[in-house]
């Protein structure tokens, strides 16, 4: 089991790679999103409503993955692990939001309009009145918050419950990504129904967030930055996207900032393109490192002896 949880983390990141990301019009989170739309309106009572949509929509795509993986297994056991990989591979992505940071830092200064436009593919900010340096800071903070919700949240899942089962595994990754995708699309302030996908995005991110901070300081070679981040984790309104943001400000000693929200560092300058591209190949390591983490984890949690005796209501995985 272990044997094949570390084949499909090592062929899920191999798409990840080689492909980017499944196309649009058959992307599993791209076909959650039109589960979750007809949610994103006015309700009587919106907080029962958003409560009763973030239990139940993230079971019904990781039930939907699970009994994927169970088909593929009952044609073929090898078939189980290519679909276990593209779960995997559907729930997670790296190297395409570091192109897209790639190219806003590399238009920043040359073409601002062009840096403008490519920005909406890594973040939801306004990016009418951004100055060169606030667009290569955008373009750092998406990376580095990305790495968390993108990369490390579905992976840790996958890697933990792998042993266990893969498509329980497969199962808990796309749930995980389920309810940042509903948080996401629901969880704003001015949306009521967003109150409960929110709160469940916060809990579910939380070890995530810290471990993506871990993993930007070592791969910055700075062990320190974590320590030195505590002083502005907090400033974003999100309990978690500050840890890897603020860490990774912390590693390249520059100053991030959403206008009027937050600014990590605040006492220096703000990132020029040789920062913004290191700060882009700083993730793309912790990323590297989050894929490699994940394949261990699963063949070291496998070989654990005293793994808690599976449920039989979980039998059916």
């Amino acid at each position: 089991m272990t044997v094949a949880a570390s084949a499909a983390v090592a062929l899920a990141a191999a798409l990840d790679w080689i492909v980017l990301e499944p196309p649009a019009r058959i992307h599993p989170v791209a076909l959650f999103g039109r589960l979750v739309a007809p949610f994103d309106r006015e309700w009587t009572r919106p907080k029962l409503v958003g409560v009763a949509a973030a239990l139940s929509l993230p079971l019904v795509a990781g039930g939907v993955a699970a009994g994927t993986v169970r088909a593929a297994s009952a044609l073929h056991p090898p078939f189980a692990l290519v679909a276990v990989a593209l779960v995997l591979f559907s729930t997670t992505s790296l190297r395409m939001l570091l192109d897209a940071a790639r190219r806003v830092v590399a238009d920043s200064d040359a073409d601002p309009d062009a840096a403008r436009r490519n920005l909406s593919a890594l973040a939801g900010r306004d990016p009418t009145d951004l100055s060169s340096g606030e667009l290569r800071s955008a373009a750092v903070e998406s990376v580095a918050e990305n790495l968390s919700d993108g990369l490390v949240a579905p992976l840790l899942a996958f890697s933990l419950l792998a042993p266990v089962s893969l498509s329980l595994a497969a199962a808990a990754a796309t749930w995980v990504k389920a309810v940042n995708t509903l948080d996401s699309m629901l969880g704003y302030r001015h949306k009521p129904v967003g109150w409960a996908p929110a709160r469940l995005d916060d809990a579910v991110m939380w070890l995530p967030a810290r471990v993506s901070a871990v993993l930007v300081a070592v791969a910055a070679g700075d062990l320190g930055a974590v320590a030195r981040a505590r002083e502005w984790v907090r400033d974003p309104p999100s309990p978690n996207s500050g840890w890897p943001m603020a860490t990774l400000a912390a590693a390249l000693d520059v100053r991030l900032v959403k206008s009027g929200v937050y600014v990590l560092n605040p006492n220096v300058a703000l990132p020029t393109p040789a920062d913004a591209e290191h700060g882009i190949r700083v993730v793309a390591v912790a990323g590297a490192l989050a894929w490699a983490l994940a394949l261990v984890t699963a063949l070291l949690v496998g070989q654990i002896e005293t793994l808690p005796v599976v449920p039989e209501a979980l039998a059916w995985f």
